[in-house]
Formats: structure tokens, C-alpha cells, sequence
């Protein structure tokens, strides 16, 4: 793991797991007094952690070509997260009372 310094595989390790939080703490949200809208947010925040593990496995693995394409594949599941969680918050902003 040489190719990357400890304070980048600090930032690394620590968004992972903020996300993971993150996520937990929006289902947490969902299931309190049933807010039901939140379940699609936390749910659409997955695709975005899969891709940060896909970064950080290949980074594990000091960046070899035969694992190239997890860097493919992360930015697949970042567009694709980035756009479920575009969708999920237009669903709750548009199915939630606490906007009007």
C-alpha cells in the first residue's frame, strides 16, 4: 500500500466510513414516526459507497492493470449514485409535507 500516503488513506478509510454512517443514520430517519421517504434516500447512497470501495480496493492493491477495471467500474456506480440520489431527493422533496 506505498502508493498512497497515511493521511490520503486516513481521508479514504474515514469517508467510507462516514457514508456507511450516513446511510445508517438516513435509515434511522426512515423508521422513525415512518417517514417513509427517506428509506429511497438511504437506499440510493448505496450505489456511491460500492464505487468508494471499488476505488479503495484497487488502492489496496498498490494499482495494478490487471485490476483496472475497478476503476471503471467506480465510475459507473458514482454515475449511477449520483443520479439515484438526484432522483431520491426530488422524491422526497416532492412527496414530503414538510415543504409546503
Amino acid at each position: 500500500m506505498h502508493e498512497l500516503s497515511f493521511t490520503t488513506w486516513v481521508i479514504h478509510i474515514s469517508s467510507v466510513l462516514e457514508w456507511i454512517f450516513a446511510i445508517f443514520v438516513v435509515n434511522q430517519i426512515s423508521s422513525y414516526k415512518n417517514y417513509t421517504y427517506f428509506f429511497w434516500l438511504g437506499l440510493a447512497m448505496i450505489p456511491n459507497l460500492i464505487g468508494a470501495m471499488c476505488a479503495i480496493t484497487w488502492h489496496i492493491y498498490d494499482n495494478p492493470m490487471q485490476l483496472y477495471g475497478l476503476v471503471s467500474l467506480q465510475g459507473i456506480f458514482t454515475t449511477i449514485g449520483n443520479s439515484t440520489l438526484a432522483l431520491a431527493s426530488f422524491y422526497l422533496y416532492k412527496n414530503s409535507s414538510y415543504y409546503e
